[in-house]
């Protein structure tokens, strides 16, 4: 089971009571009055403020058995590698592989992409350092076109989540496209999907069936065009946005993309979305895959 640790303030609570002790009678002193009566307590020391929680952000210092795919990998060193990990309890995390580029390292036949890792970790900082990586199995290759697609799907990871981000339905929905790709399912429908999941659960994808203007379903007879930050609205002539029609949009929103229509005005929307959410910087896959008529 993996074990992270988290934030956490230590709340120390004490109360000290003090009370001074009734003088007694002088020594050999025969007492011919009442004893005075006992010097008054002195009252209870307030107790202590909870000490509030530090808000450095600290990470796990131990994982393991975490299910995960490696997204990007460049070398450090002379014999080790950093890789970036996309897990599903943790999202994307990156780790020193140290020595995974020796001849006999156990490690360097299993971090390739697109297979499915049992993965182990341990560091505090930002930069952890992989323990231990084990094959899982029980998925096909990606070949040809659906390989060129998966690096597309990595890519699209790596710039657009955050690190040590969870997403654990947008990782099973990565792994359903991955098996999609390898059965060769129609590769622009399947990315459409993923595009559309990926905006939807990093929170930056507008609802698409409804117009922001007034907030009314969006009508499959009108043409819209699509704010990237607010949704959908009705277009109007200075729009320099993509214009899609409103079926279209419901379309997408049931992930039903059989109409010739569909895919290519939701192909275009998605590219614009995309270029904005990235904030300009291109994506090398994609124009790759561009060039072959795929996407």
């Amino acid at each position: 089971m993996s074990t992270t640790t988290h934030d956490a303030g230590d709340v120390a609570e004490t109360t000290a009571d003090a009370s001074a002790a009734a003088p007694g009678a002088e020594r050999g002193v025969v007492p011919v009055v009442a004893t005075p009566p006992a010097a008054p307590v002195a009252p209870a020391s307030p107790p202590k403020r909870p000490r509030a929680p530090s808000r450095e952000r600290t990470f796990g210092t131990k994982v393991a058995g975490q299910p995960a795919f490696v997204l990007h990998s460049y070398p450090y060193k002379e014999t080790s590698l950093i890789i970036d990990l996309f897990t599903r309890d943790f999202g994307r995390v990156a780790l020193i592989a140290k020595g995974a580029k020796r001849p006999h390292s156990q490690l360097r036949g299993v971090l390739q992409t697109f297979q499915p890792l049992s993965s182990s970790w341990v560091g505090k900082s930002e930069l952890r350092t992989l323990t231990d990586a084990e094959w899982v199995g029980g998925m096909l290759p990606l070949e040809k076109t659906a390989l060129l697609c998966g690096f597309y799907l990595n890519e699209l990871l790596v710039k657009l989540l955050a690190r040590d981000d969870a997403h654990p339905a947008l990782f099973d929905h990565y792994v359903a496209t991955l098996n999609q790709l390898a059965h060769n399912e129609p590769a622009p429908i399947v990315l459409r999907k993923f595009e559309r999941a990926l905006l939807r659960e990093t929170g930056v994808s507008a609802d698409l069936s409804r117009c922001t203007a007034t907030r009314a379903p969006v009508r499959a007879d009108v043409v819209y065009v699509v704010d990237p930050e607010r949704g959908p609205r009705p277009e109007r002539a200075a729009d320099q946005s993509p214009r899609v029609s409103g079926k279209t949009l419901l379309d997408m929103e049931r992930e039903d993309y059989q109409d010739a229509a569909t895919q290519s005005q939701s192909k275009q929307l998605m590219r614009f979305l995309l270029a904005h959410h990235l904030g300009g910087a291109p994506l090398n896959t994609r124009q790759i895959l561009i060039d072959l008529s795929q996407l």
